[in-house]
């Protein structure tokens, strides 16, 4: 037996074969047309010659030339029915199309056609309704038999639709349900509408009157079922369709809904809810889907449960289809229907549209259930064999044709192509053919060499020639050579394999200062006879040349960088058969932004708390923060370096002078240099106190006979620690029992003591003081006055 020959698509293959005829297009087998619009009922075919088309209607043939009203497309078997003035109805039936030439006839689906419809509501006189406070209530929509069936709605006089919720609701027949009835649902206008979608109208029942009585209200009682009746109902459903299963319970107070699947699962992504959970739907079923669903109403006063028997039936559906055949003349050749369904599909056979066992008869042709076996097919033998295969639920039909065909090869790859691939990639040298009977294909390699299945090379089922792995020595002339019994056809096919194109400097990542320039490389080799082209991405968006980016053979340069230009920078470098692609990332880096939010705490006099928020770092980690401050009281506009903190740090402890108005700034610093100052803290003023220190580099001199000149290096004000500092000067002779002279004078750095002896040596201290007290006890210095003895010697 032979595989199916597949028919190419080449036109100039299709041109010269013929063909029995194929359906290409037709209308659904269930058409409910518009009386307002004309009636279309598609057939279209193709085949070789091009089929002729007719009809039948309601089994018998159906003439449309005799019928004005009706008309049948140029080349096609497609029937427009103009039904304007006419009764629609005349045109309702089973139709069915057939498309015929010399090869056989192929048979669309029977297509049902009936004209939609939407029926008044038949006359009935709706007698009010009086109920109860608390006690459930139905209202009965029953619209008229539409086609296709109307949509449901309930509103009011004033087209207000009525609102639901877990009390009121709408079942699937258009009922409305009230669980328990409150005062609030009198009303003289309860309006049931269906509206039906093909013509578009609304028809609407008679108003119906509902008052509700609270003399005597009902009680609170346990969930029960109002839909469906009874503890246990049935549902069946077709596989592929939409289950929808309903459950509305009455109740005071109104029960809440849930669901189950007794022994299994809902399936969570097929399963939706509706209508405050009293319906349930479930998409796409199979037949896993069967089973007892148990719905389950509740509230403060019980349970109540339902269980719905849920059977999946199936309309048939295809497992395989039958496929067309070409055969050659003595082949054998198989058709198989192969369907599914639930009860299980009838399968019957038709040729050329007629019962199989009514065809004429063939001794070649064996039928076995859904399988027809073709045993040594003859030229002429061409036919279109129907498949229908039908149960309770519907039918499928399928036509598949069986070509006879006596055809020498023919190589459908172009001559002298020429195929290029990459060094180490597979190569794939195409042979298509078609003949019938199938052709043999064999290869040779430069006219001579018989290339053989085997490493390197593989020979496919259909032909192609594949090198898994191509190197340089398997490039020159191949031959495929097609053969059948009736020919023989060869082609010549040429393979070239090239060196892979790859980037040898690759771009490496960068760390440049905002408003610098950044050059990427990206060097290439590649197969002489290849050119390349190279394309650079950022952040996979192609860069183009501008002002600022300069695309050069091999490099891209980013002059004048900005911090929008981070990313990732990719050279990619294609070629007609390969690429190499490599990355590099740019990171734009700055000296940091100014620290905010400075805020002193934790105030003492002799310290305070500085806290901040560091600035932006731009790529580059801070690495310290220089503390400043400001003496606003002794050299304002002047900032002074106070500390520094660590890189990670956002609090400082300071350590404070007393007598000091302070304001303090924050610096950071990276790699890149010091941020602009912060803006200043608040000022913070130290009280008062003594000073710490005293005069430093105190010393005595006499600079003229009779004087004693003691001089030292004043303390700054941001040493003075309280206002009006002074200097207290203390003078006696050495190793004279006397008290210390002294004398406070103003903040100055001499005082010059006159009337003192000749060689002699002198003891001096100078203690500074200011309104708060005085510093510690000074140290005293000897001096000896050697220019007074020089100038008595003298």
């Amino acid at each position: 037996m032979t595989s199916a020959l597949e028919v190419p698509l080449d036109p100039k293959v299709l041109e010269g074969l013929p063909q029995p005829p194929t359906i290409t297009l037709q209308s659904p087998k269930d058409y409910i047309f518009d009386p307002r619009e004309n009636i279309v009922i598609h057939c279209e075919a193709k085949g070789k010659p091009h089929p002729s088309f007719s009809w039948t209607r309601n089994g018998t043939h159906f003439d449309e030339e005799k019928d004005p009203k009706v008309l049948m497309k140029p080349g096609s078997g497609t029937l427009v029915i103009d039904i304007s003035g006419e009764k629609a109805e005349a045109y309702e039936g089973t139709y069915q199309c057939t498309a015929h030439n010399e090869h056989g006839t192929a048979v669309s689906n029977s297509i049902v056609i009936r004209q939609s419809r939407s029926p008044l509501w038949s006359k009935e006189r709706n007698e009010a309704i009086v109920v109860q406070m608390g006690v459930s209530l139905v209202l009965q929509c029953r619209p008229p038999a539409g086609l296709p069936p109307p949509v449901i709605f309930w509103m009011d006089n004033n087209f207000q639709r009525l609102q639901l919720d877990k009390r009121v609701s709408q079942a699937l027949n258009g009922d409305l349900y009230f669980s328990n009835v409150l005062p609030d649902d009198t009303r003289s206008d309860y309006i049931c509408y269906a509206r039906f979608p093909h013509t578009q109208t609304i028809q609407q029942k008679q108003p119906i009157s509902v008052t509700v009585l609270d003399n005597s209200p009902e009680g609170e009682r346990r969930p029960g079922f109002m839909t469906p009746f009874g503890a246990n109902s049935t549902k069946m459903v077709l596989r592929g369709e939409t289950l929808e299963l309903e459950c509305i319970a009455d109740g005071l107070p109104s029960p809440e809904m849930s669901w189950q699947k007794d022994g299994g699962e809902l399936p969570s992504t097929r399963t939706s809810f509706y209508n405050f959970k009293r319906t349930l739907k479930v998409s796409e079923v199979n037949e896993a889907d069967g089973g007892d669903y148990r719905c389950t109403a509740t509230n403060n006063l019980g349970t109540a449960y339902h269980i719905i028997k849920v059977t999946v039936k199936a309309a048939p559906f295809w497992v395989s289809a039958p496929r067309n055949l070409i055969l050659a003349p003595n082949e054998t050749g198989i058709l198989t229907c192969r369907v599914n369904g639930e009860p299980k599909p009838k399968i019957s056979w038709f040729v050329n549209g007629v019962p199989i066992e009514n065809a004429p008869e063939d001794h070649g042709r064996k039928v076995d259930d859904d399988t027809v076996i073709l045993s040594n097919v003859q030229s002429g033998s061409s036919a279109v064999y129907q498949c229908n295969a039908s149960n309770d639920f519907g039918y499928l039909m399928a036509n598949a044709f069986v070509n006879v065909l006596a055809e020498p090869p023919r190589v459908l790859t172009p001559p002298n192509r020429v195929y290029q691939v990459i060094t180490n990639n597979p190569a794939l040298l195409h042979c298509a053919s078609f003949g019938s009977p199938i052709p043999t294909i064999t290869w040779f390699k430069d006219s001579q060499t018989s290339v053989k299945n085997g490493d390197p090379y593989v020979i496919h089922e259909n032909g192609t020639l594949d090198i898994h792995v191509a190197q340089p020595l398997n490039s020159g002339k191949y031959t495929c050579i097609a053969t059948n019994i009736l020919g023989i056809k060869e082609n010549h096919i040429f393979l070239e394999v090239k060196e892979p194109t790859r980037i040898l400097m690759q771009p490496e990542y960068k760390v440049v200062q905002r408003g610098m320039s950044a050059v990427f490389e990206c060097k290439v080799k590649h197969d002489p006879s290849l050119i390349p082209t190279m394309t650079w991405l950022k952040d996979n968006t192609e860069v183009s040349k501008d002002k600022r980016f300069q695309l050069d053979v091999d490099s891209l340069t980013i002059t004048d960088v900005e911090d929008e230009d981070e990313g990732t920078y990719t050279c990619i470098v294609n070629t007609t058969l390969d690429q190499d692609s490599a990355s590099a990332m740019l990171t734009v880096v700055e000296s940091p932004d100014a620290p905010t939010d400075l805020e002193l705490t934790d105030q003492t006099a002799r310290s305070v708390q500085l806290t901040w928020t560091p600035g932006d770092e731009h790529n580059s980690p801070t690495e310290k923060f220089l503390i400043q401050y400001e003496d606003l009281l002794h050299q304002p506009g002047v900032w002074i370096n106070l500390t520094d903190a660590s890189g990670t740090s956002t609090t400082a402890q300071l350590k404070l002078s007393p007598y000091v108005y302070y304001s303090f700034r924050v610096l950071g610093m990276n790699r890149v240099g010091y941020s602009k100052p912060s803006q200043p803290s608040s000022q913070y003023r130290t009280t008062p106190a003594a000073p710490d220190d005293n005069p430093s580099d105190v010393s005595g001199v006499g600079t003229q006979p009779g004087n004693l000149v003691i001089s030292w290096t004043p303390l700054t004000g941001f040493q003075a620690n309280g206002p009006n500092l002074e200097y207290r000067v203390q003078w006696r002779a050495k190793d004279v029992d006397e008290d210390w002279s002294s004398k406070n004078v103003a903040n100055v750095s001499q005082f010059v003591v006159t009337g003192t002896p000749i060689y002699v040596p002198y003891e001096v201290k100078v203690q500074a003081l200011n309104d708060y007290g005085t510093a510690s006890e000074p140290e005293s210095s000897v001096w000896i006055l050697w220019r007074r003895l020089a100038s008595v010697c003298s």
